[in-house]
């Protein structure tokens, strides 16, 4: 464990040239106005994403609308900053969403948001920013960016772990550590208080619902969406015996662990629900079967981003898996361009494509795309690869 010394900001007590990237929400417009409280230069820049800028929030699920533009413009009015709209819906198609729409392609399951962190919002934002001479890129996530006793930056959980968002920034790297700054991370407030304190600071945003599900599909219809791009295709839905006991219209319409939309026309032999173990694209085939049979005790990660120096050797950690998940024990090791992991106890609901985040204690260590599993009781690694 770390004894890490609290600071949300890079270089606490310094006066910063700050970016304040402004989704249109009251997350983002607090962060950007305690920044500017706390003595900053701060700029506002909301990113246009959104492959239909003519798109109103009516209707809409996301958060890269005309309207999320101009919300976000009227909060910089009041915080009394400049403000700017930048184009990236061209990066954001091509690393986000085709990306999505590959892995799905491919029998996967990402996750946008965490993509959306890696490639857009500190990557091409915070290149961008450095080039025309900004100090560090502010965002309204809950998480925290700490320094240590010798100078080094990391990021941890939010104070407040019921609104952390650390999982999904478990891919920045210690330099975008370095530039990233995260107001809201320190704070203990409910959602009520920080719409109460939007409303203080006269923000119009305060009363604003939240944006959810995946932005670039507004009506959040994941199916709907993936079939307009990869089309329908009739195939099977097999047991693990390999028996046919449905059919389906497309394999990338699944996930691992998925139990509703199955249409199966009849119960399993035991009467009990049947679940997505498997799912290949080659064949087209979804395998089914019951809930012990997602048992996965461990798994191998490609792709590791490490939030500092990387591990030299296995460890025990603990392990996030989803955004909204819980933590499970772990013992992990890197192994070349690798991360091997191996559960305390069996966890269910595992499957390729999603990330897996280590923690020590509260500080993210790094995280890594799941590849394979290997699930309780098969002799040799199962999951589609």
């Amino acid at each position: 464990m770390t004894d890490p010394r609290p600071g949300s900001a890079p270089g606490p007590g310094r006066r910063l040239r700050v970016l304040a990237a402004m989704s249109g929400g009251v997350d983002s417009a607090v962060a950007a106005a305690r920044a500017a409280e706390a003595g900053h230069e701060v700029t506002g820049v909301h990113l246009a994403l959104s492959a239909n800028p003519q798109s109103f929030r009516t209707g809409a699920r996301g958060c890269c609308t005309i309207e999320d533009s101009r919300d976000a413009r009227r909060a910089a009015d009041v915080i009394g900053i400049p403000f700017y709209v930048w184009d990236l819906a061209e990066r954001f198609r091509r690393d986000v969403v085709e990306d999505f729409v590959a892995e799905y392609r491919a029998g996967r399951t990402p996750n946008p948001c965490l993509r959306c962190n890696e490639k857009i919002k500190f990557a091409a934002l915070l290149d961008k920013a450095l080039a025309l001479g900004f100090d560090a890129v502010c965002t309204g996530h809950y998480a925290s960016v700490v320094e240590t006793a010798d100078g080094r930056r990391e990021l941890h959980r939010s104070a407040d772990l019921g609104k952390d968002q650390s999982y999904v920034l478990g891919v920045l790297d210690e330099r975008q550590l370095a530039h990233a700054m995260f107001p809201l991370g320190d704070t203990r407030a409910t959602k009520d208080e920080i719409r109460a304190e939007a409303e203080r600071r006269g923000l119009a945003v305060a009363r604003k619902p939240d944006s959810h599900d995946i932005c670039f599909i507004a009506d959040g219809d994941t199916r709907g969406f993936l079939a307009g791009h990869l089309g329908s295709a009739e195939g099977d839905i097999v047991d693990e015996e390999g028996r046919k006991v449905g059919t389906h219209q497309g394999a990338h319409g699944f996930t691992i662990g998925q139990r509703r939309g199955l249409r199966i026309g009849h119960p399993a032999p035991d009467g009990k629900p049947r679940y997505v173990l498997d799912i290949s694209p080659v064949s087209n085939t979804v395998t089914v079967g019951p809930a012990e049979a997602l048992d996965v005790v461990a798994l191998t990660a490609v792709k590791p981003r490490w939030c500092g120096t990387a591990p030299d050797g296995p460890g025990t950690y603990t392990a996030q898996l989803r955004a909204h998940g819980g933590e499970t024990p772990v013992t992990a090791e890197p192994v070349g361009d690798e991360l091997r992991v191996r559960f305390g106890e069996p966890v269910r609901g595992v499957a390729p494509g999603q990330a897996i985040v280590l923690y020590d204690g509260t500080r993210v260590v790094g995280s890594a795309t799941i590849a394979t599993t290997e699930r309780a009781g098969a002799a040799v690694g199962r999951g589609t690869g």
